[in-house]
């Protein structure tokens, strides 16, 4: 039956019901927290933007974040908002300072959007302006005003206070992950040398911008001094490390442009334009990129991202002074870049050094590569190792965020999640049984290898994550020992070959229920003890129990409820004070009598569970 297209169909929505009913289009996917992208954290980076750039002009050297429960407030030192635009500002689209470029040069919000967003989707939401000496709060829920207090005299410092609870019923049940803030936080810090950001009464400050960023995410030293290099708008800081892949923190005006852009592409080229000419020789661009681990910041003024998240700058940008991004960039690494190279002849032998090895194993591998891609291209014509998806994160597509590939073993367990699955934002990769320890071995193996080889391919990260298909790569295997054995040498591969791909958030575990508790009229699935616990007291002594021993004997019905809007995800992290060579060597390597010892101290001993 055909709808009926009339004038009835055709409705307006106010600006609160629009972000409301599609929350992507201003802070991307939802998400609980687990991810470092999800919504929650764009609604702290939206309020910190307008803190920040009060700071770039120059007002207000401290910002002081506290998070408790859900609650979340934000209070600068900057100028304060006219107290009289207080309401229109918090609940007005298109209303703002930003508009004025000589109010507000090089900022990240230009669109007076981003504010609006964390009013609409907060259960509680307090905006308070202190200004000359006076103080005007105002109180929202869900985007309605609720209450608007009179202009009182204040004793408070200029500034902005913006305190606001996300909302439940938008996000469901979510919950903050304080090293996600911290990065986010330290970030800002980073790349606004000299800013204080307070976070739940721990100081966060740098003096050294981006050279601080590359030190706290270098897991091990660089092969040679980072080589940081500076002008007003333009900030680089670089150095090679024995890792594989290539390493990329990109910034436009203080925001983090996690999907690169017009900048970044510029950077890559110029880098590889000056050290040609420097060494007078054509080396293959991937050989000078290999293990580059590397920092970049530009302030730009009216910079086009492509999507209000401003993950990605867009190519409709004029650098600083009027020229192009690309040649901006191109002349300044030029000059700077070679003249450090000509002053610092040992960094100069170092990266030398570095570019020749990394083209001694490429070639080495090169024919090995040739047969690989076109095994993969076979394979993935005919065989079921990989459902695809429809949407990918290489794409422009609103979904892209969501996208999903589980990685799984057996036929039972993947047939599950593939009959259970969103076939628009999630695929699924079939490990044939356990995979190799790729502990000590060099990358030759990721093409001689069908398994990994093929999964690269699926995952489309050969040369890099730029082309990385999918947002979210989940290890999804069984509980038990086997289980956990296949998740360990996953992720052997992915930090021995792969670790920017953790690094840089995308790599997760999925949580899949221990136990079902249910009676006649309803089901709880449980994912610990506790829980089945609390399950059976909520439904009653007469409830049948349980207990799932493998991905395999949940039936693809009862998966919709674990990979849909309730997935749980355990984020695979690196902590800062952990090198991925000592870790490895740990788990994987040859130390059995130290891993023995691990294994009897922190070994648990699970009690037989009786089905009730």
């Amino acid at each position: 039956m055909t709808a009926n297209y009339s004038e009835d169909t055709i409705q307006t929505l106010d600006w609160k019901e629009h972000i409301r009913l599609r929350p992507g289009m201003y802070i991307g996917k939802l998400g609980d927290g687990s991810s470092q992208d999800d919504g929650i954290y764009v609604l702290i980076k939206e309020v910190m933007d307008n803190s920040i750039d009060e700071y770039m002009m120059g007002f207000g050297k401290k910002i002081v974040v506290t998070i408790q429960d859900k609650r979340v407030t934000v209070r600068d030192y900057g100028r304060g908002i006219p107290l009289g635009k207080v309401v229109e500002v918090a609940s007005k689209m298109n209303t703002g300072a930003k508009y004025d470029s000589k109010v507000f040069k090089k900022s990240v919000g230009l669109n007076g959007v981003g504010i609006k967003a964390v009013n609409a989707l907060s259960s509680e939401f307090v905006i308070r302006s202190f200004r000359e000496k006076e103080v005007h709060e105002v109180s929202f829920s869900r985007g309605e005003l609720v209450q608007d207090d009179p202009v009182k005299p204040s004793e408070e410092p200029n500034g902005t206070c913006v305190s606001f609870i996300p909302d439940e019923e938008v996000f469901g049940t979510y919950h903050y992950v304080s090293e996600y803030v911290e990065t986010m936080l330290m970030n800002y810090v980073f790349l606004n040398a000299g800013l204080l950001v307070e976070f739940n009464g721990q100081k966060l400050i740098s003096k050294n911008g981006l050279l601080d960023l590359l030190n706290e995410n270098l897991s091990q030293p660089g092969l040679y001094e980072p080589i940081h290099l500076k002008n007003g708008d333009l900030e680089v800081a670089f150095t090679h490390g024995t890792h594989y892949g290539e390493e990329y923190y990109s910034f436009v005006n203080g925001q983090h442009t996690t999907q690169g852009g017009t900048h970044l592409a510029a950077f890559r080229e110029a880098m590889i334009k000056t050290i040609r000419e420097f060494y007078k020789k054509d080396f293959d661009a991937s050989d000078i990129r290999a293990s580059i681990i590397a920092a970049m910041s530009i302030k730009i003024e009216e910079p086009v991202f492509e999507s209000q998240t401003k993950t990605k700058l867009g190519s409709k940008n004029m650098g600083p002074g009027g020229s192009s991004i690309r040649n901006y960039i191109m002349d300044f690494l030029k000059k700077n870049l070679d003249d450090y190279l000509h002053k610092n002849p040992g960094t100069a032998d170092i990266l030398l050094k570095k570019i020749l090895d990394s083209e001694k194993e490429r070639k080495a591998i090169s024919s090995i590569k040739k047969i690989a891609r076109e095994r993969a291209k076979k394979a993935s014509l005919h065989n079921k190792k990989l459902r695809d998806c429809r949407v990918h994160y290489n794409s422009q597509n609103d979904r892209r965020l969501e996208t999903t590939i589980f990685i799984t073993e057996g036929d039972s367990a993947s047939g599950s999640i593939t009959k259970s699955r969103d076939v628009e934002t999630q695929a699924v990769f079939s490990l044939k049984g356990k995979p190799l320890n790729t502990f000590g071995l060099t990358k030759k193996i990721v093409y001689e290898n069908e398994e990994f080889n093929l999964l690269q391919s699926a995952l489309n990260i050969e040369d890099g994550l730029e082309n990385l298909r999918y947002n979210n790569v989940v290890i999804a295997t069984d509980a038990d020992v086997d289980g956990m054995h296949i998740r360990l040498l996953l992720l052997t591969f992915f930090l021995q070959f792969f670790p920017d791909l953790i690094k840089q958030g995308h790599l997760y575990i999925l949580q899949t229920p221990l136990f079902r508790v249910r009676n006649k009229k309803e089901t709880q699935y449980c994912y610990s003890e506790e829980e089945k616990e609390t399950a059976i007291k909520a439904l009653g002594k007469n409830v049948e129990i349980t207990r799932f021993k493998g991905l395999g004997e949940i039936s693809p019905d009862e998966f919709k409820h674990f990979i849909g809007k309730d997935i749980r995800l355990d984020p695979v992290r690196l902590r800062k004070d952990e090198s991925v060579d000592e870790f490895l060597n740990f788990y994987m390597g040859k130390n059995t009598p130290g891993r023995q010892e691990f294994i009897i101290n922190n070994l648990r001993v699970e009690e037989d569970l009786v089905e009730a």
